[in-house]
């Protein structure tokens, strides 16, 4: 049974968290965690905490802890491949979502983080078959169409990268801008369709 001060503790906690005042929210995890070492979302969120604060090797201790508590936590899990991810280390964050897939190859949220991984380390081909898996459940992701289209301009596969683009623009704005701003798209410049896409 939860306790009610614990739990307005952790929401005030997560409250300053949202606001981005890391260092407070922090504070308020610490304050469960003094009571109870073994608090699960307390180790989680702080570790969270930490690793937007780029405090990786001490989130890494708190989603370890966690981990130890409850080795199967998804959440936990993929903060933590987040965490490899940022830290570049690529493969450590790939076989932790390979493990997730394993035994649940349908979460979105795996796949996802293996879809981004695999473009940064230069497999366009495995990221946009992970995109594909997605798609089929949430044809319209902008953030998945956005990300399938980077990998085909990686490919030199242009007017497929286009096509993408423009169903990404479509769920949002935000990726027309993303677009304008990314080096990926760089080549596409003085690309009429481009040029367009992004007026």
């Amino acid at each position: 049974m939860e306790d009610p001060k614990t739990n307005s503790i952790l929401d005030e906690g997560n409250r300053l968290f949202l606001q981005g005042k890391l260092r407070e929210a922090i504070s308020y995890y610490d304050k469960i965690l003094d009571e109870n070492p073994q608090h699960l979302s307390s180790l989680n969120n702080k570790g969270y905490a930490l690793s937007k604060l780029k405090e990786f090797e001490n989130a890494m201790k708190c989603y370890d802890a966690a981990l130890e508590i409850s080795p199967n936590d998804l959440s936990v899990l993929v903060n933590k491949i987040s965490s490899f991810r940022k830290q570049g280390n690529f493969d450590t964050a790939l076989s932790i979502c390979d493990k997730i897939l394993d035994n649940n190859s349908k979460y979105k949220i795996a796949l996802y983080h293996k879809e981004r991984i695999l473009f940064s380390m230069g497999n366009y081909n495995e990221s946009i078959s992970c995109c594909n898996q997605i798609l089929e459940d949430y044809p319209e992701n902008g953030d998945v169409l956005f990300d399938k289209s980077c990998s085909f301009i990686m490919l030199s596969k242009n007017d497929e990268a286009l096509i993408l683009l423009e169903r990404a623009i479509y769920q949002g704005i935000k990726y027309k801008i993303k677009a304008k701003k990314s080096k990926i798209f760089e080549k596409l410049l003085d690309d009429p369709k481009f040029k367009k896409l992004i007026l």
